[in-house]
């Protein structure tokens, strides 16, 4: 069993087992988005792997790396992979989604830049909610209610400590993808390729935690 030391937004410094192979942990996040990801995206015109893909497609159309590419692909995956306990908002999702995935991926082992990137794109609606006042106009009426489920628009402090965090532009750019991955009848693209890069990516983080703790 590989021991991972990894940080997060809401404690301090957690120990957190991986207990599956990196080749294990991409089958079965791909199990979940095949079996799934047929599901509507709740409340808009596209299914959950649509949004999925469409959203990896358009960060790595914008040259973006391996490990933004694949937040942006998994950045809703706590919608899938959740228990029946978690709390829903009624007929639109899993109420902390973002914070289920983070949590999801960092127990299978991927990067802390993944899971906050994946833990923030809530976050980043409600800052642009309070930034922009066109950005609110043009949410969707299911967006606009799950902001409400999620907080509503940050006040002036919270978007101040927002700023601050150093993946700030990227959480940004997520929420952007998001937004813009609703696009319909758009054929969907070789999955494969998106399973090689996230075997690759678990695998290249596995190894440089057994470097380090080598070290």
């Amino acid at each position: 069993m590989l021991m991972l030391l990894r940080r997060n937004a809401r404690q301090n410094t957690t120990v957190m087992p991986i207990q599956k192979s990196p080749a294990q942990a991409t089958q079965e996040i791909f199990d979940i988005l095949v079996r799934r990801g047929q599901e509507d995206y709740i409340g808009e015109p596209v299914s959950q792997i649509e949004h999925a893909c469409q959203s990896a497609q358009l960060a790595e159309a914008e040259g973006f790396d391996e490990e933004v590419i694949l937040a942006a692909l998994l950045h809703d995956i706590g919608h899938l992979c959740a228990l029946p306990n978690e709390e829903e908002m009624p007929g639109l999702g899993i109420l902390r989604h973002e914070q289920v995935g983070g949590n999801y991926l960092s127990k299978l082992g991927f990067s802390e830049k993944i899971c906050r990137l994946v833990e923030g794109h809530v976050q980043a609606k409600r800052y642009l909610t309070f930034k922009n006042q066109q950005y609110f106009d043009k949410l969707s009426e299911a967006s606009r209610q799950t902001l409400a489920w999620q907080g509503g628009r940050m006040d002036a402090e919270e978007a101040e400590a927002f700023e601050s965090n150093f993946l700030f532009e990227l959480m940004i750019k997520m929420r952007q993808w998001d937004e813009a991955a609703k696009e319909m009848h758009k054929p969907l693209p070789d999955l494969e390729r998106y399973k090689e890069m996230c075997l690759r990516h678990l695998r290249r983080h596995a190894g440089m935690f057994q470097l380090h703790a080598a070290a």
